[in-house]
C-alpha cells in the first residue's frame, strides 16, 4: 500500500514539477500527432496504412522485449514491422525494452531497460534513430525525468490535455484515441481547442480493428480524426517532426 502511495505521489509530482524553466512551443499553426503504444499488428497493417493514405505518418512506441510476443488483447507485431514503419518514414520510439513502469524501478534499471532497448533496435541493422519516449502504462516518476531528459527529446505522457505556450518536454500531454473514452464529436472539440490555442495535440492509442480492445480504436474512428484534422488544414506530423516544428 506505502509502496503505491510513494508511485502515485511520484507521479503527481512529475506532472507538475518540471526539471527546467520548460519549452515554448513557437509552432506557427495547430499540429496533430498520432501515436502508438507496444506494436499490435493492426497499428502496423491498419493504421500506419490509414495516415499513409492521408499523407501522415506516426509515432510507434516499442518496447523491443514485447515485440512478438501476443497478449489477450492482440496479436502482436514482429521485427520486420518495425522495420517496415521506419522505412515507410513512420518514427519509432522507445517504451522501455521489457514495458515496466518506470516508476517500478530504480535509476540504474531504467538506464539499463533504455540501453537494452536501443540495442535491440541495433540488432534489426537499421538506422532507426529513437529521439523519443513514452511512459509505459502513463505512470511517470518525477526524480527519472532527468535521465529521460539526457537519453530523450520528448517523453509522453497520458495525462490529457493539449500541449501550448510552455511546455514540459519530459510529460508532454496526450489525448486517447481510445473507443471508450472518446467519440467523433470530442475529437472535433479537441482539435478545435487545439485551432483556439495554437496547441500540439497529441493522440495515442494501441489497436486499431473493428473490434478493438479497451485500449484501441476502429479504423472508423481513426480516419475520422485524419479526415477532421485534414479539413483544419493541420499538418499531421510525428512526434520528432512536431519538436523540429515548434523549435525557434
Amino acid at each position: 500500500m506505502w509502496s503505491e502511495a510513494k508511485i502515485k505521489v511520484g507521479h503527481r509530482l512529475a506532472m507538475h514539477l518540471r526539471i527546467d524553466g520548460g519549452f515554448f512551443l513557437r509552432n506557427r499553426m495547430p499540429m496533430v500527432t498520432f501515436t502508438f503504444d507496444d506494436l499490435p499488428k493492426s497499428a502496423v497493417t491498419t493504421a500506419a496504412p490509414l495516415l499513409e493514405e492521408f499523407g501522415a505518418r506516426g509515432t510507434f512506441y516499442v518496447s523491443g522485449g514485447e515485440v512478438g510476443v501476443d497478449t489477450p488483447d492482440w496479436k502482436s507485431g514482429s521485427a520486420a514491422d518495425v522495420v517496415g514503419l521506419h522505412r515507410r518514414g513512420h518514427e519509432i520510439g522507445c517504451h522501455t525494452f521489457s514495458h515496466t513502469r518506470t516508476c517500478d524501478i530504480g535509476m540504474s534499471e531504467l538506464a539499463e531497460e533504455i540501453a537494452r532497448n536501443r540495442a535491440w533496435f541495433d540488432a534489426l541493422r537499421q538506422a532507426i534513430a529513437v529521439e523519443t519516449f513514452a511512459y509505459p502504462f502513463g505512470v511517470g516518476s518525477f526524480t527519472q525525468k532527468y535521465l529521460l531528459k539526457e537519453k530523450f527529446q520528448t517523453c509522453r505522457s497520458i495525462v490529457p490535455g493539449i500541449n501550448t505556450g510552455c511546455v514540459d518536454l519530459q510529460f508532454l500531454r496526450s489525448t486517447p484515441l481510445i473507443e471508450r473514452e472518446i467519440d467523433c464529436d470530442g475529437i472535433d472539440r479537441m482539435l478545435d481547442e487545439a485551432e483556439t490555442t495554437n496547441g500540439w495535440l497529441i493522440f495515442y492509442g494501441h489497436d486499431v480493428t473493428e473490434n478493438p480492445s479497451l485500449y484501441g480504436c476502429t479504423p472508423d474512428l481513426l480516419r475520422h480524426a485524419l479526415k477532421a484534422a485534414s479539413r483544419r488544414k493541420f499538418p499531421v506530423l510525428t512526434m520528432a517532426e512536431a519538436l523540429r516544428c515548434a523549435r525557434p
